[in-house]
């Protein structure tokens, strides 16, 4: 797969039917374009707290709401600011690095992330005026 440089919404191929419910399937580099190094959820997240207030220096992700809706405001190192609002399971957001991002939750929503990297803290910008002071990916 082609690499992405902005972050845009991301859809995987239903398979299935009413009668019968539906599966999407994701494969490292077939229809993801990085190496899956690392998947996680998150729930029960108060519909009144919001998440995020970070970016990433080498974390590509592909993010999925599961169940419920969940809100992405997210900016470039340029200051664009997008809205990508995920309500259906196989649609998400594809977020490559330098990629502050805001996150708000409805009830009950389920959270599904694919990364590229595993857990590293030293990979977080969470200071806003930090990564706004980033000059080059």
């Amino acid at each position: 797969m082609e690499a992405i440089n902005s972050p845009e919404y991301f859809e995987v191929k239903s398979i299935g039917g009413p009668a019968q419910g539906y599966i999407s399937v994701v494969n490292s580099l077939e229809n993801i374009p990085f190496t899956i190094k690392r998947v996680y959820w998150t729930y029960y997240t108060p519909q009144n707290v919001l998440r995020g207030f970070h970016a990433h220096k080498k974390l590509h992700q592909i993010i999925f709401a599961v169940s419920g809706t969940i809100t992405f405001i997210t900016e470039d190192l340029e200051g664009s600011k997008n809205e990508f609002i995920l309500k259906e399971p196989n649609k998400g957001v594809y977020l490559p690095p330098f990629i502050w991002r805001e996150i708000k939750f409805s009830h009950n929503a389920v959270l599904l992330c694919i990364a590229s990297e595993e857990y590293d803290e030293n990979d977080y910008i969470r200071d806003y005026d930090m990564f706004k002071n980033q000059t080059n990916k």
